[in-house]
C-alpha cells in the first residue's frame, strides 16, 4: 500500500512545502508568468515549449488516502530529460473542485519549490495559452477543472527527476455512496503507466468498492477499512480514475448512478448493491449452506495430466466444504454413475473419507455423454435449505446419447426443476463453448474455460473460491410506486434479466433504462442468510448528470453481449440439421445483427464481429454493404465455429461484455488465436463516441451520411468561437470532444460544426 511521506520527508535538500510554510510564498507567485521550456502535465503528457529532445513522462504513482470523506492524493511523477542539457520543467495538476494543496517538491539542487491552486478561471487561460504555444488541444479536457501550477524545476541532462504533490479534498456524497475522481486522459494513444492504491478508512462499516473506469484489486483490512488498486496489466488504461464506495446499512445497501437521454424516454441507470462486510457477524439468522454437485467427465480424452489435475480440484472442493454442507459426486463417460444413488449427503468425516476413494479410482476411457450427465445431475432432490450448486466438467463435445445442442441446451432451461445453479467448466478447446454459456446462463451461473496450459484444479479452485459464503440467494427485483403496487413501465432493458446470487464479497451491478423523472424505488428480494428478507430502496433522479456517461455505455456493451450469445445460439446444430445454414438469413438473425451494428456505431464499441467498422476503408454510409459484412461474420464465426480456439475466444468475449461492470475504452478483445487486439481509431469521450477517418474525427451520431453531410458551422482552432465552444462542452462534461488532434465533425446541440484543427496535427 501506497504510505504518505512522513513529516520531514525530503527529495535531497529540498523538504516538503506546507501550507504553513509556503502559502505566502504560494499567493505571490505570478499566475501569468512565462512558461518553462517544458511542462508536465501527468494527467496528459509532457509539454514541449519549441525546445527538441523534450523532457518525457515515463510514469506516475498515485496514493490516495480517504479518511472520512476527506481524500490526500498524492501523486509521484518520474521523468526523463534524453537532451545533453539540464532543462528546465514546471508541473500542471489538474485538481478537483475545492482541492487544497498540501505539500510539493522536487528532488536535486534548485530554488525553493512553490505551487499554487488557481481557480477554474485562471486555469482555463493557463491552459488557453498552452493550447495557443504549442498548438495542441489536447489540454482542452480538463477545462472546467481548478489547476495545480508550480515552480521551476530543473531535470539533468541525459537524467531523471521525481516531482512529489499532495492535495486533498472532501469527496461528494450521495446518500451512502462517496464518490472519488482523480482527472486523467481520455485519449486512447497515451500510454504513460500509471500505479494507483487507495485506503479508505470510514467510521461507519464499508459495504462495497466499486469503480466504473478501470478494474480492481481489493482487499479488506477490516469492516471500516479498505484498499484497492489498479493491477499492474492495467496501468496504462486511459480514462479519469473513478472509485465509490457504500457505507453499510442494515443487510443489502444500494446507490444509484443515473443519466438522462430524452430520446429513451428517461434515461438509463446503473444500480450498485453491496453486502455487509462481515454478514455472518452481525445477523442471528443461519447463514445458506451449500449442496455440491461435482459432474466429471471420465471419457478417454481426460487420460493423463488433466484427469490428474481434476482429481485435485474435487478433493479441494470437499476439503472446503462447511460443517453441514451437503455434496454428491457423478462421473460420466458413455454411462454415469453417482456416489450415492440417493442423492446428496452431508459431509461427515466417514463420507468425505469415503468420497475421496471413489476419486482417486477415478478413470479415464469411453466417449462423452453429456446429456445424461445432466439430466442426472439435475433431477436429484436437493437437501432441504441448501443453495444447490453443480460443478460441471468436460473437456470434448458431446460424442454418446442424445448429441443434439439444442436438446443438451433444453435440460438446462426445460428439465431443471430445483432450479441448481450449474457452473460449467470447458476444459481445452474441444468443448462446445455457446453450450456451456447457455447452461451457466441459464441457471445464474458462469461459465470458465481452462486453455491447454492452464491448471485445471487452479481454475476450479478459484470459481469455487468465489463461492464461499452464499449471502442472498433467488434475488428477485420489482420496480413499486410509493404505494407498493407495481411501477409500469418505468424500466426496461434490465441487464442482468436474472439476478445471480450474492456470495461473500460480491456486489450486484445492474445496468437498465429508466422512463420519467419521478424517483424510482427498487424492492429487492430474496433469501438473505437463510431466511426470506425484503428491502427497499427509493432513488431520486434529480442528481442525474450528462458526467455520469459509463452508465449508457456500460448498458450498451451489456446489451450487445447478450445480442452477441443470442446470435450464436442461433448456430446451434450447425452441420446436423441440414436446413441450419438457413439460420444465417433468418429475419429474427438479420434483425439482431442489424440491432448490434447501430448500438456498436452509437456507443464507440465493437466487438469481434463489429471491429472493421473501425476500419479506415469502411463506409459506414453504405448501410446495405456494412450489415452484410457483419452478417458473414456472424455467419462464419459466430454462428458456425462452435468448438476451437475460435470459439473459445468468442466466449471469452462474450463472457466480458454480458456482465461488463468498467469501461473498456481501447475496444480490447481476444480474437481467433487468443490474443488481445484493440484499436485506437475509435475514441469515446464522456457520453460521445468519435471514428477516425484519415485526418478527421466523425461523431458517431452522424458518422452514416458523413460523405452527404454540410455542416452548419465552421470553426477554426484557436479562434474566439472555438474557446467558447470549448467552454460550452466543458459546462457538459463533454469538453474531451475538442482535444481530438485533427479535424472534428461533431453534433452540438443539434447543429452540425466541422471544428478545424491546427494544420500539422
Amino acid at each position: 500500500m501506497f504510505r504518505l511521506p512522513e513529516r520531514g520527508w525530503r527529495f535531497g535538500s529540498i523538504a516538503v512545502l506546507t501550507i504553513a510554510l509556503g502559502q505566502a510564498r504560494a499567493q505571490r507567485m505570478d499566475v501569468h508568468r512565462p512558461f518553462a521550456s517544458n511542462v508536465i502535465v501527468p494527467q496528459s503528457r509532457a509539454f514541449s515549449m519549441g525546445r527538441p529532445g523534450a523532457v518525457r513522462i515515463t510514469g506516475v504513482t498515485v496514493g490516495v488516502v480517504i479518511l472520512e470523506q476527506v481524500a490526500t492524493t498524492t501523486m509521484d511523477v518520474s521523468v526523463h530529460n534524453p537532451g545533453r542539457s539540464r532543462q528546465k520543467a514546471e508541473l500542471l495538476v489538474p485538481v478537483p473542485e475545492g482541492a487544497v494543496l498540501r505539500g510539493f517538491t522536487f528532488r536535486g539542487a534548485g530554488s525553493e519549490p512553490t505551487a499554487q491552486v488557481l481557480p477554474k478561471d485562471q486555469a482555463k487561460k493557463t491552459y488557453d495559452a498552452i493550447v495557443a504555444r504549442t498548438r495542441d488541444p489536447a489540454l482542452l479536457e480538463f477545462a472546467g477543472y481548478n489547476l495545480v501550477r508550480s515552480s521551476v524545476f530543473p531535470v539533468p541532462a541525459n537524467g531523471a527527476q521525481k516531482i512529489r504533490l499532495t492535495y486533498e479534498h472532501v469527496l461528494s456524497a450521495d446518500g451512502d455512496r462517496i464518490d472519488y475522481v482523480l482527472p486523467r486522459s481520455e485519449n486512447v494513444a497515451s500510454n504513460i503507466p500509471w500505479s494507483i492504491a487507495v485506503k479508505i478508512k470510514s467510521k461507519q462499516a464499508i459495504s462495497t468498492v466499486y469503480s466504473p473506469s478501470h478494474p480492481l484489486e481489493t482487499k479488506r483490512l477490516g469492516r471500516n477499512a479498505v484498499s484497492a488498486r489498479i493491477p499492474p496489466t492495467a496501468r496504462t488504461e486511459p480514462g479519469p480514475f473513478r472509485l465509490s464506495y457504500l457505507l453499510e446499512r442494515n443487510g443489502v445497501t444500494a446507490s444509484l448512478f443515473a443519466y438522462p437521454d430524452m430520446t429513451v424516454g428517461g434515461g438509463y441507470f446503473l444500480l450498485l448493491a453491496g453486502l455487509p462486510a462481515k454478514p455472518a457477524t452481525i445477523t442471528s439468522a443461519p447463514a445458506i449452506k451449500r449442496e455440491v454437485t461435482l459432474v466429471l467427465d471420465r471419457s478417454g480424452s481426460m487420460n493423463g495430466e488433466k484427469l490428474s489435475q481434476v482429481r485435485a480440484a474435487a478433493l479441494q472442493i470437499l476439503a472446503g466444504l462447511e460443517e453441514g454442507e451437503a455434496f454428491n459426486i457423478f462421473l460420466y463417460n458413455e454411462a454415469v454413475d453417482a456416489f450415492s444413488t440417493d442423492g446428496p449427503v452431508t459431509n461427515t468425516a466417514d463420507r468425505v473419507r469415503a468420497a475421496r476413494a471413489y476419486i482417486e479410482g477415478i478413470r479415464a476411457r469411453g466417449g462423452t455423454n453429456i446429456h445424461d450427465a445432466l439430466v442426472e445431475a439435475l433431477r436429484q432432490r436437493p437437501m432441504p435449505g441448501m443453495l444447490p450448486i453443480v460443478l460441471f466438467l468436460t473437456d470434448g463435445l458431446p460424442t454418446m446419447g442424445q448429441t443434439s445442442e439444442t436438446a443438451i441446451r433444453n435440460v438446462a432451461i426445460k428439465a431443471n426443476p430445483y432450479q441448481r445453479r450449474v457452473f460449467t467448466f470447458g476444459v481445452g478447446v474441444d468443448v462446445n463453448t455457446p453450450l456451456l454459456e447457455r447452461i451457466a446462463n441459464e441457471t445464474r451461473a458462469t461459465a470458465t474455460f481452462v486453455l491447454p496450459k492452464e491448471d485445471v484444479e487452479v481454475k476450479v479452485g478459484q470459481v469455487f473460491k468465489r463461492l464461499a459464503g452464499p449471502v442472498l440467494a433467488s434475488a428477485d427485483l420489482k420496480v413499486v410506486n410509493p404505494d407498493g403496487t407495481p411501477a409500469l413501465g418505468r424500466t426496461r432493458d434490465l441487464i442482468p434479466p436474472k439476478l445471480p446470487d450474492l456470495f461473500e464479497g460480491d456486489q450486484l451491478v445492474l445496468a437498465g433504462q429508466y422512463v420519467g423523472t419521478e424517483p424510482l424505488t427498487f424492492v429487492l428480494a430474496g433469501n438473505y442468510l437463510g431466511r426470506q428478507r425484503t428491502f427497499r430502496f427509493t432513488f431520486g433522479l434529480d442528481k442525474a448528470t450528462t458526467r455520469n456517461a459509463f452508465v449508457p455505455r456500460l448498458w450498451a456493451s451489456r446489451k450487445i453481449g447478450i445480442l452477441v450469445d443470442a446470435i450464436r445460439q442461433h448456430g446451434a446444430d450447425w452441420g446436423v440439421d441440414p436446413h441450419r445454414a438457413k439460420i444465417a438469413t433468418h429475419p429474427k438473425a438479420r434483425e439482431l445483427v442489424a440491432e448490434v451494428v447501430r448500438l456498436s456505431k452509437q456507443f464507440g464499441v465493437l466487438t469481434e464481429y463489429t471491429s472493421f467498422l473501425a476500419r479506415e476503408g469502411t463506409d459506414l454510409s453504405r448501410r446495405n454493404e456494412v450489415l452484410a459484412e457483419a452478417n458473414r461474420a456472424f455467419r462464419n464465426r459466430g454462428m458456425r465455429t462452435r468448438s476451437g480456439l475460435g470459439a473459445v475466444n468468442q466466449g471469452s468475449n462474450s463472457i466480458f461484455m454480458r456482465n461488463q461492470a468498467r469501461l473498456n475504452p481501447r475496444n480490447t478483445f481476444w480474437d481467433q488465436n487468443m490474443h488481445r487486439v484493440s484499436t485506437t481509431a475509435v475514441q469515446q469521450i464522456n457520453d460521445r463516441a468519435f471514428y477516425r477517418r484519415g485526418r478527421q474525427w466523425i461523431d458517431s451520431r452522424i458518422i452514416d451520411k458523413a460523405n452527404q453531410i454540410r455542416p452548419g458551422k465552421v470553426i477554426h482552432f484557436g479562434s474566439e468561437e472555438f474557446r467558447e465552444l470549448a467552454a460550452e462542452l466543458a459546462s457538459q462534461g463533454r469538453q474531451g470532444s475538442v482535444s481530438l488532434r485533427g479535424d472534428i465533425l461533431m453534433v452540438v446541440d443539434g447543429e452540425t460544426i466541422l471544428v478545424k484543427g491546427p494544420a500539422g496535427h
